[in-house]
């Protein structure tokens, strides 16, 4: 659980973090999927604080420390999802393959939730999820064994010789696998004409926007 530093965690509360027990969480939410193939599906979102992966252009650096958020019980994590009449669910982070999801992902698919989870593939999977979005980083590339489960693969572009690592990338997926590119958002203006140009050459590649920012949702 390399995401979690928590110092002064009780050892009791430890050992029900490691059994995927409790979770650091950052936030929940009921909105829109933004990005990538699911884009438009209503979906709760839970933010799982923790991460290690550490991108310089993360737009959500504040789940990056774990000690900030608080445990969390996955009984309400389940309760608070199966509120919401999608009954579908973003796990995201954060890291949150960080952590044991087994026993969240038991519960939640109980419940008739169809589970949807965003990772940088750089940890082993833990828990039955439905669809499998891998964003992958140089800083921490992601398993061999991750990219040949991923249902969709979802590659940042900062700057142009990005490319080049999506192809790499790609390179390691299962043939059905969906493949997206997604303009980093401080700089899409500027590189999304590049990226519409590639994906027009390239039409394997979908192009991905973060359609939330757009419509000023969470």
């Amino acid at each position: 659980m390399a995401g979690c530093e928590l110092i002064n965690m009780d050892p009791a509360e430890r050992r029900l973090l490691q059994e995927g027990a409790l979770l650091p969480v950052m936030e929940m939410f009921y909105s829109i999927q933004g990005e990538g193939f699911n884009t438009g599906k209503p979906a709760a979102f839970v933010r799982i604080g923790g991460c290690d992966v550490g991108c310089h252009w993360c737009d959500v650096k504040e789940a990056w420390d774990a000690s900030l958020h608080p445990l969390t019980k996955i009984e309400d994590i389940i309760d608070y999802v199966d509120e919401f009449p999608a009954k579908a669910v973003v796990i995201t982070g954060g890291e949150p393959l960080s952590y044991n999801l087994n026993a969240l992902c038991a519960g939640l698919k109980q419940k008739g939730v169809t589970i949807f989870l965003e990772t940088s593939g750089a940890y082993p999977l833990s828990g039955q999820c439905d669809w499998i979005c891998i964003s992958p980083k140089k800083n921490m590339k992601p398993r061999h064994d991750m990219m040949h489960m991923a249902d969709e693969l979802k590659v940042i572009i900062h700057e142009t010789t990005d490319l080049a690592w999506a192809e790499e990338n790609a390179t390691l997926v299962k043939k059905k696998c969906r493949l997206f590119l997604q303009p980093e958002w401080s700089k899409y203006r500027q590189i999304l004409p590049q990226i519409v140009h590639y994906v027009k050459q390239h039409p394997r590649w979908m192009v991905s926007l973060q359609a939330h920012k757009f419509m000023n949702i969470p």
